[in-house]
């Protein structure tokens, strides 16, 4: 009986000669890498056609003498250079006062409103940690305005604020018997107010989401060692929840913070094409400032403008957290 056995020597060879031969290592671990930037290749692509196709157009339209006249064909219209940029931030000039007035309106709108949106939610969260009945039911209910469509929602919320049948002044005013008439909330001083009841409604339910998924990470075992020094709630809420929920709290604070700031559904469906002065965001200002005056050029010029707010602002904010970050683990 022949010995089949394969020594060491000659191994190699017959591995060689296996047929159809094994994968090499080598081939295997190149499309081990390459497997994960094809799962990506369609995601890449809609977001080449969706975000990065316009805002490159939108950043050429900007220097463009872009009006109602070229804009059936845009390439052809004459070049402006900067000269819609310095239309733009002329303040002196009435264009650039309204814009600057819109984007300081829009900074105090954003920092109410994220910080609310993180307040709410933040304490809905920490609530509902805490085993007992009707948990299940309130986490429903916490939902419910970030699964509805943002149209069906605040198209709801404008027939709430109506003076005369609205349902906020049948409470407030005869119900409760607040102020001697019905307030007008969609226009006036009162319009920032209702738009900021509106996007902290429909924003928060995210921060609650989030924040309430962080928790889960927390083990328990750290509240109970508190609990038996002798800390309290608030202390444990302090020295424990809120350190842990750090690196969570800062990425959902730049997410607020983006979705906020540009924000273009809620005041449209809400007031119309023409916002009230006093909820002017920057948003409906670039819309309303490109389509009203058909000065196309002008409007791009804007939305360039507060790109680069935004990737400056968004730049700084990673580099502060990231540099806080290491020296907190130093």
């Amino acid at each position: 009986m022949t010995d089949t056995a394969v020594t060491p020597e000659r191994a190699p060879a017959v591995r060689k000669a296996a047929p159809g031969g094994a994968r090499t290592p080598r081939r295997s671990g190149r499309r081990r890498i390459a497997l994960p930037y094809v799962l990506l290749l369609p995601a890449l692509l809609l977001e080449l056609l969706v975000h990065l196709v316009p805002m490159l157009m939108g950043i050429t339209m900007s220097f463009r003498e872009l009006t109602q006249f070229s804009i059936g064909d845009w390439s052809a219209a004459p070049w402006a250079g900067f000269d819609n940029f310095s239309v733009a931030v002329d303040f002196n000039a009435p264009a650039g006062r309204a814009l600057l007035k819109s984007f300081l309106t829009t900074c105090v709108f954003t920092a109410a409103s994220v910080g609310l949106c993180w307040l709410l939610g933040t304490a809905a969260a920490v609530f509902l940690q805490e085993n007992f009945r009707g948990r299940a039911v309130l986490r429903t209910l916490f939902l419910v305005p970030y699964a509805l469509p943002v149209y069906a929602a605040v198209i709801t919320w404008a027939f709430m604020f109506q003076r005369d049948n609205g349902v906020i002044n049948h409470v407030l005013h005869d119900q409760l018997g607040i102020g001697d008439t019905p307030a007008f909330w969609l226009i006036g001083d009162n319009s920032f107010w209702a738009l900021l009841v509106v996007s902290v409604w429909k924003g928060w339910p995210f921060a609650f989401l989030t924040v309430m998924a962080a928790l889960q990470n927390i083990p328990r075992e750290m509240y109970e060692a508190a609990a038996l020094d002798g800390a309290g709630v608030w202390k444990q809420i302090r020295h424990i929840t809120l350190p842990s929920l750090r690196p969570v709290n800062q990425v959902l604070v730049l997410v607020l913070f983006l979705w906020t700031f540009n924000d273009f559904n809620t005041p449209f469906v809400l007031f119309g094409k023409a916002a009230p002065e006093a909820a002017d965001l920057i948003s409906l200002h670039i819309y309303q400032s490109s389509f009203r005056t058909w000065n196309f050029g002008t409007g791009s010029a804007m939305s360039v403008l507060l790109l680069l707010f935004l990737l400056a602002v968004t730049g700084v904010y990673l580099l502060l957290t990231t540099r806080g970050r290491k020296t907190s683990r130093a």
